[in-house]
């Protein structure tokens, strides 16, 4: 009896094996195309498109006056953000605030998040109360640190850490120094 069940297990090893090896394959294959989209495949892939981008090149311009909303959440906000800009949050965002922040509807207002997806909802909700000229920063704070333009942290301290929402999302961030928690 011994003899046979060990015959059993034997026999069912090369089977075992072979499944953790396409196991093991199917992750590998996963990461290495989830890993090789880009931003913009994200962007058409995730969002609806219903708020125009602006770039990070043309936020950055002297001349463009807007204020700039970060939804994403605090920890990531406290990590790095971009100069001047008001922490609206995610999970927790309360359209009444913007009323308070911006009582002209007329004014330039600017939402990013991480990569621009999160921050096309916060500004489709600003659109739905009347303000006219609200964009979503293509490409988000990611698209801002790889072009080299300057973050600060909770004490207005420039800072090259950028949080990255999560590991999966960090390989969109390729200058900085990655937070995830």
């Amino acid at each position: 009896m011994a003899v046979q069940l060990e015959q059993e297990v034997v026999a069912k090893e090369p089977l075992l094996n072979m499944k953790k090896y396409l196991t093991y394959l199917l992750v590998f294959v996963s990461m290495i195309s989830f890993s090789q989209e880009t931003i913009s495949d994200l962007l058409k892939k995730y969002n609806k498109h219903s708020v125009p981008y602006i770039s990070v090149q043309e936020l950055a311009m002297p001349k463009t006056e807007a204020i700039i909303l970060d939804a994403r959440e605090l920890k990531e906000f406290n990590t790095s953000h971009i100069k001047n800009a008001i922490n609206v949050g995610y999970d927790f965002f309360d359209i009444n605030s913007i009323r308070n922040i911006i009582s002209n509807k007329e004014t330039t207002i600017v939402v990013y998040c991480s990569v621009g997806i999160r921050s096309e909802t916060i500004a489709e909700k600003i659109i739905n109360l009347g303000y006219k000229n609200v964009f979503n920063l293509y490409g988000g704070i990611f698209e801002w640190k790889n072009n080299n333009f300057p973050l600060y942290n909770s004490s207005s301290e420039l800072t090259d850490e950028v949080h990255t929402f999560s590991k999966e999302w960090s390989p969109w961030l390729t200058k900085g120094i990655k937070v995830y928690e």
